[in-house]
């Protein structure tokens, strides 16, 4: 059952009707920027918008909340990241796997769970990989996790609608979710071979 703070505010975003979505988004948007993890609103997304509805704007807000961190890495905040991961060798290793991969490393990092997100928001400001190809990468790569995440906050409202009966739903939701994750694991290691390889 979801907590009564999530509750109320998926509550709240949904009492916006057309306008929530758009405000769901901001927020996303904002979380990116300001180094907010992005798990709850993800979890909250599947249980407000379901699985379909809610993968669609996570997708949306997260590769719109990574690109506006990758741009204030980018032109207005260089030397603070710079800082920041200077001393840092997995970034000077993707840094260097940039510089031949380019769109491909991005992909990969997001695919891996190794790397923070939202740090990496702001990294790949710092190299040499073009907006288009770091925009894209990032979307198809961060689709997985999306979708597992989003699909497991769906669980939560099914898991109401369980309570009043409806349990098969729930019980089927649970066999997808499972291979929702068998799915997204089974990819998150191919690409960590691939990343590691490419880094060393």
């Amino acid at each position: 059952m979801m907590n009564e703070w999530m509750q109320r505010a998926l509550e709240a975003v949904e009492a916006l009707g057309i306008w929530g979505p758009l405000v769901f988004i901001g927020l996303y948007v904002a979380a990116c920027v300001f180094f907010v993890p992005g798990s709850a609103l993800t979890l909250g997304a599947g249980a407000l918008f379901g699985v379909v509805r809610g993968s669609i704007l996570v997708s949306v807000a997260s590769t719109l909340g990574a690109t506006a961190a990758f741009l204030v890495g980018r032109y207005f905040a260089r030397d603070w990241v710079a800082r920041k991961i200077e001393k840092n060798p997995k970034f000077a290793a993707i840094d260097r796997a940039v510089a031949r991969e380019g769109w491909k490393i991005v992909g990969l990092t997001r695919l891996s769970p190794a790397f923070p997100f939202s740090l990496l928001n702001y990294a790949y400001g710092l190299t040499h990989v073009g907006l288009r190809d770091y925009v894209l990468a990032s979307w198809i790569g961060m689709m997985p996790g999306t979708v597992m995440y989003v699909y497991l906050g769906s669980l939560a409202r099914l898991g109401l609608d369980a309570e009043r009966g409806d349990g098969a739903q729930l019980a089927l939701r649970i066999v997808g979710l499972l291979a929702t994750i068998a799915a997204t694991v089974y990819i998150t290691r191919i690409a960590r071979k691939a990343l590691d390889k490419e880094v060393a």
